[in-house]
């Protein structure tokens, strides 16, 4: 019998489902005791999935954008997370007043960085000057989402897609130019990570310490695949290492996948130099569709190496899943965790 270390799950985004209020009750119901956020899933509105959710460039979720030209003025329109963040939330707390979400959990906004929407969708010689005003743009709607939602409530997710391409197209395990940063060459920075680790710096400096703070590392998943397979954890723990060195303030979790055949020790090895504080959280995205031995067995695995706990979750967002898959992952990730009283 598989012995877990501990009572937490973590839904990355995005959820297959029609609206924000079917998304929580369905969680909830799915998971209780279990969730210490709940994201709204990116439905309706949001459901264009980062990396490029609502840019300018009109692109559909897993699809590149072809761009033969560009306005500036238009590729900086308010990216309008903002606008559905408080929608979302007012559900949540109309939710919250009927007992049908736990009063302990927050509200989860799951952003994409700046640098991943502009890499993902705007030709290569934008990317230099788009970058920065976007980034003012994603840095205005955190502004209001802060203003509005009280802290108590709130926990902001950064997903970092393109970081992680950055880095592993700077090791040499990816040649596709479009993973290369635009200021990888520039004498501005010394290495990739320089680059996205005062990124990162400039996204977290205004986010309050009561404010959860959380960062998804993702390897793609397009068509359901990967950019490039990752070896093992040491790129993720470096750079969760370095955010927590360089940001103000704490780390809330980090969230690293782990692939379905990655059951080795090897995978894991590099989480014995996880230094992101005692109170932050590591979720080990190891749980697959169908697979409830398999993910059992790499829970083991990383016990055998891990020495802090450790919650689970899957790779990435459930987005892209048939419904069949997604109430199979619902029923693992309860099935290999328990309830913690806080979470109830």
């Amino acid at each position: 019998m598989t012995t877990t270390t501990t009572t937490s799950v973590l839904l990355i985004g995005s959820i297959p489902l029609s609206s924000a209020k079917e998304v929580f009750l369905t969680t909830s119901a799915a998971l209780p005791g279990r969730l210490q956020d709940l994201p709204d899933s990116e439905t309706g509105f949001e459901a264009t999935t980062s990396p490029g959710r609502r840019t300018a460039s009109g692109g559909r979720p897993g699809e590149r954008s072809t761009w033969t030209e560009i306005r500036l003025w238009e590729a900086v329109k308010p990216s309008q997370y903002d606008t559905a963040a408080l929608q979302s939330y007012e559900i949540f707390l109309r939710l919250g007043d009927k007992n049908a979400i736990p009063s302990q959990t927050r509200f989860q906004v799951c952003l994409p960085s700046p640098m991943a929407c502009v890499q993902w969708h705007v030709k290569p010689e934008f990317h230099a000057t788009l970058e920065p005003l976007y980034e003012q743009r994603i840095l205005e709607a955190l502004g209001v989402s802060l203003a509005k939602i009280p802290a108590s409530d709130l926990a902001i997710q950064w997903d970092l897609c393109f970081e992680i391409m950055a880095l592993e197209y700077e090791r040499g395990r990816i040649s596709d130019p479009l993973f290369k940063p635009h200021f990888l060459s520039s004498s501005s920075f010394f290495s990739a990570k320089h680059g996205i680790l005062d990124r990162i710096n400039r996204l977290c400096e205004k986010i309050p310490a009561d404010v959860l703070l959380g960062f998804h590392f993702c390897y793609g998943d397009l068509g359901r695949r990967h950019f490039v397979e990752p070896e093992d954890t040491a790129v993720m723990v470096d750079l969760a290492n370095s955010i927590s060195k360089r940001i103000s303030r704490p780390v809330s979790w980090v969230h690293m996948p782990v692939p379905r055949d990655k059951d080795d020790v090897g995978y894991f090895e590099p989480l014995r130099g996880l230094d992101i504080g005692d109170q932050a959280q590591l979720y080990l995205g190891l749980v697959h569709a169908g697979d409830e031995e398999g993910t059992k067995r790499r829970i083991r695995t990383a016990q055998a190496v891990v020495s802090r706990g450790f919650g689970v979750a899957t790779e990435c967002g459930l987005g892209r899943m048939p419904w069949d898959e997604v109430e199979s992952v619902l029923r693992i990730l309860r099935e290999v965790t328990v309830p913690c009283q806080k979470y109830q």
